[in-house]
């Protein structure tokens, strides 16, 4: 870890080399973290030698195989039938799955054995990150597949690690929970952080898979596994965000990537503050690193399996800038956010009352199906991911928010009725008159709403702080 030459992991997988990150920031926190912000900012410099001391005291819990206790597994003897190692990976195929021999995006038999290093960071990857097994299989203290953010400085490994490295004091090998017998484990077991703290050096070496490795010579082979490892709860990782859960039960619930380009449509609560911030929560590590670090260019690296009902379907890998403003700078980055999200509903909305409901003549255009529509908003997205970046760079170097507000607004009509003339024009003077003036229609209301008119207009504007228009005496506006 602390030699200058080195960059990255370099594992086969992108799943592994986050992983492989989170754990090397782990191992700092249990080892050797720094006490406070004076203490990290003191010890930059990497101290091998002190590193490796530090560490040293922690060997027994890292042994993979043999007997006692071993790195993440069940202290106890497990027995039974033996899981293929593949099943170690995320994107595996389910029991249920390769029976209906439907494993086409995740696959069966890939592994048929791993070696030493490759199945301890299989085994760590699982743990950190695991879905919903069913039948006692829990998920991550994170819920499956997290969305992982870690501040890069640009400077190589070290620095990464130092960057993301809680404050905190170094933890004995006994407290870590693979040393300790449990009690008898039950599916109403729960695990609470330390009195007075959100996490504690658990959050990086949670066990909520009761697992044994099985090996033949220096290999692994499978595993044996038993429901109910530890249920975590309450726990906030310190490398991911969270958002306040709107359910009822009013509870942090960590951020999971969504399938496709991660974009600035994703930024608030990740890597920018939301207006409200007391519903959503940047990882702690990007708060810690903007606290101690001011005006000096970082990166994020943004990551995490997309799950659908517990079967991954994408996995998210992006570097993003480090946001760093002002408070009215920040107000109006979240602000245009917010705001093309009201200009893609409002595109959407326009997209969709062009579509003929089947009774029409021949002539005119069938529906539209769903996935088109929302294809043609990512798409929307996409084409103003630029413009965005460049209101990011206006804003850090001062410009008033009220000029980008008014930039970005002009993206957003142009990309919106650029992206609507390119599906309504071509061949509408052969369609019916119906569809013609439904098109015609849908064309001026989405035009107004550039100019802040009707609900999406007074949305939009209201998150740029810009002023509605003044409604002409005796007409509604």
């Amino acid at each position: 870890m602390a030699d200058g030459d080195l960059m990255r992991p370099d594992w086969p997988r992108p799943d592994l080399n986050i992983a492989c990150l989170e754990l090397l920031i782990g191992l700092v926190y249990l080892a050797d973290p720094p006490a406070d912000d004076e203490d990290w900012e003191d010890r930059q410099r990497p101290d091998p030698q002190r590193l490796r001391a530090r560490l040293e005291s922690l060997a027994p819990a890292f042994k993979l195989l043999g007997d006692g206790p071993r790195f993440l597994q069940d202290m106890e003897r497990l027995e039974g039938e033996i899981v293929p190692v593949d099943k170690l990976f995320v994107d595996s195929a389910g029991e249920s799955t390769a029976k209906k021999n439907a494993d086409i995006m995740v696959h069966r038999g890939r592994y048929q054995a791993l070696t030493l290093p490759m199945a301890a960071m299989a085994l760590y990857t699982l743990q950190a990150h695991a879905p919903s097994g069913g039948n006692g299989l829990l998920t991550s203290m994170r819920g499956g597949g997290p969305l992982v953010t870690l501040v890069d400085p640009g400077q190589g490994l070290w620095p990464l690690i130092w960057a993301n490295t809680p404050c905190g004091a170094p933890c004995e090998v006994q407290n870590l929970p693979w040393m300790r017998k449990p009690g008898e484990p039950h599916k109403d077991q729960k695990v609470v952080p330390p009195r007075g703290s959100t996490f504690g050096h658990e959050a990086f070496f949670g066990i909520p898979r009761r697992l044994r490795l099985a090996s033949e010579g220096e290999e692994v082979v499978g595993f044996f596994q038993r429901p109910w490892g530890r249920k975590y709860l309450g726990w906030l990782h310190p490398l991911t965000p969270y958002y306040l859960s709107s359910d009822g039960q009013m509870e942090w619930r960590a951020v999971h990537p969504r399938p496709g380009l991660f974009g600035y449509r994703h930024w608030l609560g990740v890597l920018a503050e939301a207006a409200d911030t007391t519903s959503n929560q940047r990882a702690t590590c990007l708060r810690a690193y903007g606290r101690r670090v001011r005006n000096t260019p970082a990166t994020v690296l943004v990551a995490g399996w997309a799950m659908k009902n517990a079967t991954p379907v994408d996995f998210t890998m992006s570097v993003q800038p480090m946001v760093d403003l002002g408070r009215d700078a920040a107000l109006m980055l979240a602000g245009m956010v917010e705001a093309a999200k009201e200009a893609g509903d409002a595109l959407r909305e326009a997209i969709k009352s062009t579509r003929t409901d089947g009774k029409k003549a021949a002539k005119s255009p069938p529906p539209k199906p769903i996935a088109f529509v929302e294809g043609q908003i990512e798409a929307f997205y996409a084409e103003t991911e630029q413009a965005f970046g460049e209101g990011l760079a206006a804003l850090q170097s001062g410009l008033a928010p009220a000029e980008v507000a008014a930039r970005w607004l002009a993206v957003l009509e142009n990309a919106a009725l650029a992206r609507f003339d390119a599906l309504a024009r071509p061949g509408l003077d052969q369609r019916e008159t119906d569809s013609i003036k439904a098109i015609v229609q849908a064309r001026n209301f989405l035009a107004m709403v550039f100019r802040g008119y009707g609900k999406y207009g007074r949305v939009l504007f209201g998150k740029l702080l810009m002023e509605l228009p003044v409604k002409k005496k005796g007409k509604a506006a």
